[in-house]
C-alpha cells in the first residue's frame, strides 16, 4: 500500500506538534522531516513542501503566504491553519459540516484554509440558522467565546504554567479592538451582512472553548422559539460524526446548572446547545480548541481531501 507523504512546516508550534501526533497513530503517512538547523531554510522548505501529497502550514500569516508562494507542484494540497487566506479566493474553507458540497469542494481543492477555533464553533451554531432563515442576514448579533490558555500560543502557555501570577487567575477578555482576527471568516462563512461584536475570554485551564450568542426571538423570523431554532441545528448536522446537536434545554449538558467548556477536550468534537425560555434563546457551540479547533479540523480536511476515513486518526 503507498503512503502519503506529509509535510508540516512549523512543526515546532503547537498546532504542528499536535498534528504530528494524530498523525503518528496512522500507518497510511510518510511524514516527511526538517532537520532542526534547516527550518528558515527557503531552499530546503521548498523541497519538502513540494514532495508532499499534504504539507500543513502551521506558521504566522506573512510566513504562511511566503510558504504558499514556495509551492510549485500542482500536485501538493496546502492546509494553512494561519489566518492568512480564510477569506481569500481560491481556498476552501476547510469546515467540511459547513454546507452540503462542502466535502466536494475539499476533495477537488489544492489549497485549504483552517477555520479559526472561535470561528468553527460560531459558524457551526450560526449558519444553518441563518440558512433556515431564522436569524436575518443583517441582525447585529454580539458572541462571547470563553477559551484555554492554550490558543495563545507557546509564549501564553509559558506565563499561564509559570505560575506565580495572581492577574492569571481570573478570566481575561481581550479582543477589545473590536477587531479579533476571526471575525472576517465569522461574517464570510455565516452568510452573516453585519459584523458581530465579539468578545473573547482567555481563563486559567489548558483547551476548551465555548461561544454563547444570545438570540432574542422579537429579532427573529416570526413564530420563532428555541424548538425552532434546536430543530434547525439538528436537521442540518444529523447523521454528521463530528458535530451534535443536544437536545433543546439539556439538563444532562448541565453540572449543577453550569456549562463545562471543556466536555469536548481531547475530541474532534463540537457539540451545540440551546438554552430557552418564552422570549430568549442562548446558542452555545463547545469544541477542544487544539482538536476540531485547529489540528483535528485540519487532518480531518486532509481526510476529506485524500478520499479516506474522515476520523483517521482522530
Amino acid at each position: 500500500m503507498s503512503r502519503y507523504r506529509i509535510f508540516v512546516d512549523g512543526q515546532e508550534g503547537t498546532t504542528g506538534l499536535r498534528i504530528h501526533e494524530m498523525l503518528a497513530r496512522r500507518s497510511d503517512v510518510e511524514v516527511l522531516l526538517i532537520d532542526a538547523d534547516k527550518r528558515k531554510d527557503s531552499a530546503e522548505r521548498a523541497r519538502l513542501l513540494n514532495a508532499a501529497d499534504v504539507a500543513f502550514l502551521c506558521l504566522p500569516d506573512a510566513a504562511a503566504k511566503e510558504a504558499a508562494a514556495l509551492v510549485t507542484n500542482p500536485n501538493t494540497c496546502l492546509i494553512d491553519a494561519s489566518t492568512a487566506h480564510r477569506t481569500v479566493a481560491g481556498w476552501t474553507f476547510g469546515l467540511p459540516e459547513l454546507a452540503a458540497g462542502q466535502r466536494a469542494k475539499l476533495r477537488e481543492s489544492k489549497r485549504i484554509a483552517n477555520p479559526g477555533c472561535h470561528a468553527s464553533a460560531f459558524i457551526l451554531a450560526l449558519r444553518p440558522l441563518v440558512d433556515a432563515g431564522l436569524v436575518p442576514a443583517a441582525l447585529p448579533l454580539s458572541a462571547t467565546s470563553i477559551t484555554g490558555y492554550s490558543g495563545g500560543g507557546k509564549s501564553m502557555i509559558a506565563e499561564y504554567q509559570a505560575g506565580g501570577n495572581a492577574k492569571l487567575e481570573s478570566p481575561r477578555p481581550y479582543g477589545l479592538t473590536l477587531a479579533h482576527k476571526h471575525i472576517p471568516e465569522m461574517l464570510a462563512h455565516t452568510g452573516l451582512t453585519t459584523k458581530p461584536v465579539f468578545m473573547p475570554i482567555v481563563g486559567n485551564f489548558y483547551k476548551g472553548l465555548a461561544v454563547s450568542v444570545p438570540l432574542h426571538f422579537s429579532q427573529l423570523a416570526p413564530g420563532t422559539d428555541g424548538a425552532a431554532i434546536q430543530r434547525a441545528l439538528a436537521q442540518r448536522y444529523e447523521g454528521e460524526r463530528f458535530v451534535k446537536v443536544l437536545p433543546l434545554g439539556d439538563a444532562a449538558a448541565l453540572d449543577g446548572g453550569f456549562f463545562d467548556v471543556q466536555a469536548c477536550n481531547d475530541s474532534n468534537r463540537c457539540e451545540i446547545a440551546v438554552f430557552a425560555d418564552a422570549q430568549q434563546a442562548i446558542v452555545i457551540a463547545r469544541l477542544d480548541n487544539l482538536g476540531k479547533g485547529a489540528s483535528g479540523a485540519a487532518v480531518q480536511s486532509m481526510n476529506v481531501h485524500l478520499g479516506l476515513d474522515e476520523g483517521l486518526g482522530l
